[in-house]
């Protein structure tokens, strides 16, 4: 059993200026994603440095807005209807994936149409510029000491410091989630984008693999408590958001490669 390491969620006081951990993750996250997306682009004529740019900028307010939107209306209705200033206090956490999927989603369907693109032309470039973001955005939920997981008895098990958390040894289910929706899935998506692919099917990996990280790893997350199981006692709704991300991502892999064998 280890202890949770307690780290100040504020990294930078500046006076009344406070830096927070959250912010500096997301800050790596857009900052990887600019430097992913400029070597990308260095490679492939269809796409600009500058067009990154841009892209980063269009993606950055999707996340932001869709994120805080989709865990408001997903997760916390009633909490925010109650205390609406909340909503702006986005470094305290509170923003859901799925939610920021679609904002990104949004987005970049808004940008492409400026750019004169397809939409999967865009999500393909994409998709493998996303999975870094998403690891940093979970070691900032590690830091702030929240989204722990279930009670466990692994020797890696940790007592986390919020007395929500019971004093009970629970899954560091932040960090499982940083390794596989962060690190793996980033190897999975980057690897296979490096040779030719048919149009949707990097996209259809980024869903497929991100739908079942966050399917299998959300049975060692505690579910939140406003919340609980929502489906036969066992569903998250993490869980029931991943559903259709794991279809989705299967259909697209599978019309990129049936069209492509259509057309050869």
């Amino acid at each position: 059993m280890l202890t949770y390491p307690t780290i100040d969620p504020v990294a930078i006081h500046l006076g009344p200026l406070q830096v927070h951990w959250y912010g500096i993750m997301y800050l790596v996250g857009f900052s990887a994603a600019w430097w992913l997306g400029r070597y990308r682009a260095d490679r492939d004529p269809k796409w600009t440095p500058e067009q990154v740019g841009d892209l980063i900028f269009y993606g950055a307010l999707g996340v932001i807005l869709g994120g805080r939107l989709g865990y408001i209306l997903f997760y916390d209705l009633a909490a925010y209807i109650q205390s609406p200033l909340n909503i702006f206090k986005i470094w305290l956490g509170g923003m859901s994936f799925h939610g920021g999927l679609l904002g990104v989603i949004t987005a970049l369907w808004l940008y492409g149409r400026r750019l004169g693109k397809g939409f999967f032309e865009v999500t393909d470039f994409v998709a493998p510029l996303v999975p870094i973001g998403l690891g940093a955005g979970r070691i900032g939920n590690f830091i702030n000491g929240e989204l722990w997981g279930r009670v466990s008895e692994l020797p890696w098990a940790m007592v986390f410091s919020d007395p929500r958390a019971g004093g009970l040894p629970r899954h560091p289910s932040q960090l499982y989630e940083a390794l596989l929706e962060g690190l793996l899935l980033f190897v999975i998506v980057w690897v296979f984008s490096r040779k030719p692919r048919p149009l949707m099917a990097v996209s259809g990996m980024f869903l497929l693999f991100y739908g079942l990280f966050r399917f299998f790893v959300e049975f060692t997350r505690m579910p939140d408590a406003q919340l609980g199981l929502i489906a036969f006692d066992w569903m998250s709704m993490g869980q029931l958001l991943s559903l259709p991300m794991i279809a989705l991502g299967v259909l697209f892999l599978g019309r990129a490669y049936s069209y492509n064998k259509r057309s050869e």
